[in-house]
């Protein structure tokens, strides 16, 4: 019985460590992909890296995470969890730029309209920035 335990929790750390790596190297191929020109790349990597990052948070604190694609409902979603103040005011000031991120998962891959360099550079900044600000404030949560 003991062992089982072990292997679950085990297993637990390994999905939430995956995932984390998954994101943070989503992110760094769309800091890539925004050098090289590939705007629509960039912005979709940036979604995918966030959107890991965030299921990685809830799943190490609450052991599962939803099945959503959805940026805003995962940052919903963590903040019910830790509530952050920093945090709501963050996701209601970034209402937009979260919107058109949630969007790149989508357009990127099947519509005909492209990103410019400036779309991509919010979108790799607008990951950056909520990653760096659910590690500050997840900090002594888990």
């Amino acid at each position: 019985m003991y062992f089982k335990s072990v292997d679950k929790v085990s297993a637990h750390k390994l999905e939430v460590e995956i995932l984390r790596r998954r994101a943070l190297e989503f992110l760094e191929e769309a800091k890539i992909a925004l050098e090289r020109g590939s705007y629509d790349l960039a912005c979709f990597l940036s979604e995918q890296a966030l959107q890991l990052y965030l299921k990685s948070t809830i799943l190490m604190i609450v052991g599962d995470y939803p099945r959503t694609h959805s940026i805003r409902r995962l940052l919903g979603e963590l903040n019910k969890i830790i509530g952050s103040k920093e945090l709501e005011e963050f996701v209601k000031a970034n209402r937009v730029r979260f919107i058109a991120l949630e969007d790149a998962y989508f357009m990127a891959r099947y519509f005909i309209s492209e990103y410019t360099r400036e779309d991509a550079e919010d979108m790799v900044k607008l990951a950056k920035e909520t990653i760096d600000l659910v590690d500050k404030v997840v900090g002594g949560k888990t």
